[in-house]
C-alpha cells in the first residue's frame, strides 16, 4: 500500500482542515495510507522518503530551514509533491526553494471571490484529464507566476474582472501543471479556494489523477 502525508494548517480562510480531510478521503479511495498532520514538526521528525505522495496544504506561513530541506530533498528523491490553491501555491512567501520546487506562486485574484470564469482541458487524452470538458467555477480565479518549464494541462483565460491588468489584453494563465524535481513528480491545480470548491465533481477528479500521477 502506497503511503501519503499531508500537512494541513496556515490562513484559516482556506478551510485547512476540512479540505485536508477531503484530500485524505480521495487518497483513501485509490487505496492509500493516508497520514495528516497539522505541524510543520512533521517535516522534521518523519522520514519523509517514506511517503510516496506528499500533499502540502498549508497557505502562507513561515517554515525553518530544518522542516523546508527535508521536504525537498524528499521529492528529489522519488517522493511525489501535489497540491492545490493556496495550500501548495501561496505556502512560505519567502521561500523561493519552495517555489522553484512547486513551480509557481499566487500573486493576485483580481475580483477576489464569486468570480465565473472557465476551465479550459488542454490535453483530454493525457491521464491527468483523459474524459474530462471544459467547467465553469464561481470563486476565485488565480493569477499565477509561473515557472517556463511547466507542462500545461489546464487554463482560464484573463482578464475577466476589472483591473489594472486588463490592459495587457488576453492571457491563458495554468489552472493545471506539472513538472518534475529531481526523481519526483509536481502536480499543482490552482482551484479550491474553499472545501465546497474542493468537493466540485471536476475538481475531486483532477485532484484524483493528479494524485495517482505524482505519487511515487
Amino acid at each position: 500500500m502506497k503511503k501519503a502525508l499531508i500537512f494541513q494548517g496556515g490562513w484559516e480562510g482556506h478551510e485547512p482542515e476540512e479540505v485536508a480531510h477531503i484530500l485524505a478521503g480521495i487518497l483513501q479511495k485509490e487505496n492509500f495510507d493516508v497520514k495528516v498532520t497539522d505541524t510543520l514538526t512533521t517535516l522534521e521528525e518523519d522520514d519523509l522518503n517514506a511517503y510516496d505522495l506528499i500533499v502540502p496544504n498549508w497557505t502562507q506561513g513561515t517554515i525553518t530551514k530544518e522542516q523546508l530541506q527535508p521536504l525537498i530533498d524528499a521529492v528529489a528523491n522519488g517522493s511525489g509533491l501535489a497540491g492545490l490553491h493556496g495550500g501548495l501555491g501561496d505556502s512560505f512567501r519567502w521561500e523561493t526553494d519552495y517555489q522553484f520546487m512547486v513551480g509557481g506562486q499566487w500573486v493576485a485574484h483580481p475580483g477576489d471571490d464569486g468570480i465565473t470564469y472557465n476551465v479550459h482541458i488542454h490535453d483530454p487524452d493525457h491521464p491527468l484529464t483523459e474524459g474530462m470538458e471544459d467547467f465553469t467555477v464561481v470563486s476565485e480565479q488565480y493569477y499565477m507566476h509561473v515557472d517556463p518549464v511547466v507542462k500545461v494541462h489546464a487554463t482560464t483565460k484573463f482578464p475577466v474582472a476589472d483591473g489594472d491588468h486588463q490592459p495587457n489584453g488576453e492571457v491563458d494563465m495554468p489552472v493545471v501543471w506539472t513538472k518534475k524535481w529531481g526523481k519526483g513528480n509536481v502536480y499543482y491545480c490552482s482551484l479550491g479556494h474553499v472545501a465546497d470548491i474542493v468537493r466540485m465533481p471536476e475538481v475531486i477528479e483532477l485532484l484524483r489523477k493528479g494524485f495517482v500521477w505524482a505519487s511515487r
